[in-house]
């Protein structure tokens, strides 16, 4: 009986012992999807994050990129974090809009379209955007942003009736109303189908950054740009709450500071890529022109309206944004 208890306890030993292992082997390693490809600022942001934790942790945690929508497709990474599929993830802003009003400001036209503007908006916005996430049980990590959103259309643009009537990519709740604000028909297309969507003529045209154009190579199937600079969208990165407190204080620490120097970099990568790209698109062959004083004009009655609809629907707290925005 001595010898069977013996052995019992030594085999319940080993299996505890077991998964104790397997519950650290678990923790050392964090998947994280990204939407982008690996030539976009984005996804090497996420790298230099990734490489950055993965050098300063002590082997205590391995973060591994999964670029392009390999792992998880872009609608449903922010799902997968938030029920712990996977610990960590990136997602575009405004494509969560449909969650919290705080998500769709990131995507307001002509409130925010250039660098200092974006980054003061952002500061003012941090606080609820911080708190919609932890409802959520997430935290914020960084964000990087992209160059500002411009024109991508087949024909000279002087305002918006010469628009009317097309069929207009959308990738968001907001980019959905402006498209209808501007008097087109939205069309939901990824970005990966975009080339092919303009070669069958389901859409006429779009608004996205000069960067996103050079990626997908615009030039092919797109003849103008215009540099309308509607507003500066951002990526966000973030973690399962419950995950990241798993892990020990120290650990902790190195994914904020990795997470704080990624901010940094990607802020300026995209005040540079801004210039670069635009000037790519141009050297490609694309007609790179300013908008008229009538497109702007018309564009940005379009963004006072938006941005009161905004605040009626965000309420308090979206006004009390907005008042910290302009005191900035």
């Amino acid at each position: 009986m001595k010898r069977f208890t013996h052995k019992a306890a030594v085999l319940l030993t080993s299996l505890l012992t077991l998964g104790a292992t397997s519950n650290v082997l678990a923790e050392k390693r964090w998947d994280m999807p990204t939407p982008y490809g690996d030539g976009t600022h984005q996804t090497q942001v996420a790298r230099s994050f990734a490489e950055e934790v993965n050098a300063n942790s002590n082997g205590k945690l391995t973060i591994n990129i999964h670029s392009g929508g390999s792992l998880i497709k872009h609608p449903e990474i922010h799902r997968a974090v938030k029920t712990r599929q996977v610990p960590v993830g990136e997602v575009f802003i405004g494509r969560l809009g449909n969650l919290n009003p705080i998500f769709k400001l990131d995507n307001i036209p002509f409130l925010a379209t250039d660098f200092d503007s974006a980054e003061k908006l952002y500061a003012a916005s941090k606080p609820e955007l911080t708190k919609a996430l932890a409802k959520e049980n997430l935290i914020l990590l960084y964000t990087s942003p992209w160059p500002a959103q411009d024109l991508y259309t087949n024909k000279d643009v002087k305002g918006l009736t010469d628009l009317k009537g097309m069929k207009m990519r959308s990738y968001s709740p907001t980019t959905s109303r402006l498209a209808d604000l501007m008097g087109t028909t939205p069309v939901n297309i990824p970005f990966s189908d975009v080339a092919q969507a303009f070669t069958t003529n389901a859409i006429d045209a779009m608004i996205t950054s000069p960067s996103t154009g050079v990626n997908g190579q615009s030039w092919d199937y797109i003849s103008h740009f215009t540099t309308i600079h509607a507003w500066i969208p951002k990526n966000m990165v973030f973690a399962n709450k419950r995950m990241f407190d798993r892990l020990d204080e120290n650990t902790q620490q190195v994914i904020l500071t990795a997470a704080a120097n990624a901010e940094k970099k990607g802020w300026a990568l995209g005040r540079k890529l801004a210039v670069e790209h635009t000037d790519t698109l141009a050297k490609n062959g694309m007609k790179v022109g300013e908008p008229s004083a009538q497109l702007i004009n018309e564009l940005e009655a379009i963004g006072s309206t938006m941005v009161n609809e905004w605040v009626s629907e965000a309420g308090d707290s979206g006004r009390a944004v907005l008042n910290a925005y302009q005191q900035l």
